[in-house]
């Protein structure tokens, strides 16, 4: 009667595992290294257009999930009018909205990303992140959360606009993240996953992501769909082609600088 009563809590444990299902909805923001010089800056608008880019990194996702698969991006946001610092100056980054769809069981991801105007689709293997649990826990909202820290090389690039060249520097970083395993999946934001729950936070270098609301076990069933249409390509291509799209960009801009003004932006980890 006992071993009946173990294999039926068994099941019982894998079914609603199998029915799990929610969605997440996180916010990130980015740290920003701005350097501008010119007969014309001052440390006010130099501050000032820190802040502009500053609010352009900052942005809402959300991440659907069942046990096995997760579809994360970016939630769509009005535009805001474009205003110019009291010197005349503005920056605007261009940025897609990017779809990341990742299969734990399956060991694959699918990232549909446009590039300058050209809508590519990366298909890749999943590889499981070097994960170190660490002792250290934390509540966030009402779940306890304990911390996993991986270490990774990743390159820094950095433009210069008076040689309207990017100058790429490899070093290694600690990305830290907070899961709970009160929600039994092995999901988080963007490309982290693998630990033994839910990712509700990261601090990736100068990025972090932190998990805003969470809805478990919706009363309508979660579809999650691969994202469809672009060219196929795999990471290591989508890279390449990345660097090619921004020397062309170099190229093209390269004609129009000669304002007395020079500027420089770190972008990467």
């Amino acid at each position: 009667m006992l071993s009946i009563l173990v294999f039926l809590l068994v099941f019982t444990g894998a079914l609603i595992a199998q029915d799990f299902q929610g969605v997440a909805t996180y916010k990130s923001r980015r740290q920003v290294d701005l350097k501008m010089e010119g007969k014309n800056m001052t440390d006010a608008m130099q501050k000032q257009l820190t802040e502009q880019l500053k609010k352009q990194f900052e942005k809402t996702y959300t991440l659907s999930f069942t046990r096995n698969e997760s579809l994360y991006k970016e939630n769509e946001k009005l535009a805001t009018p474009d205003v110019a610092s009291s010197g005349g100056f503005q920056i605007k980054v261009s940025q897609s909205q990017d779809i990341l769809y990742k299969n734990t069981s399956e060991k694959r991801y699918e990232r549909q990303e446009d590039v300058l105007g050209k809508l590519f689709l990366v298909q890749d293997s999943l590889q499981m992140p070097q994960w170190k649990l660490e002792k250290e826990t934390k509540s966030i909202g009402d779940y306890t959360c304990f911390k996993a820290t991986r270490s990774e090389e990743v390159t820094n690039q950095t433009f210069e606009s008076d040689s309207m060249k990017t100058v790429d520097t490899t070093y290694s970083k600690t990305v830290t993240v907070w899961y709970t395993p009160q929600i039994p999946v092995s999901h988080g934001p963007a490309m982290n996953w693998g630990l033994p729950g839910l990712i509700l936070e990261v601090q990736d270098g100068k990025q972090s992501i932190l998990c805003s609301q969470i809805v478990i076990n919706t009363d309508e069933k979660i579809d999650i769909e691969a994202p469809e249409g672009g060219k196929i390509v795999d990471e290591a291509s989508i890279k390449v082609i990345q660097e090619e799209k921004m020397k062309e960009w170099i190229e093209r801009n390269s004609s129009n600088r000669g304002d007395g003004n020079s500027f420089t932006i770190k972008t990467g980890g």
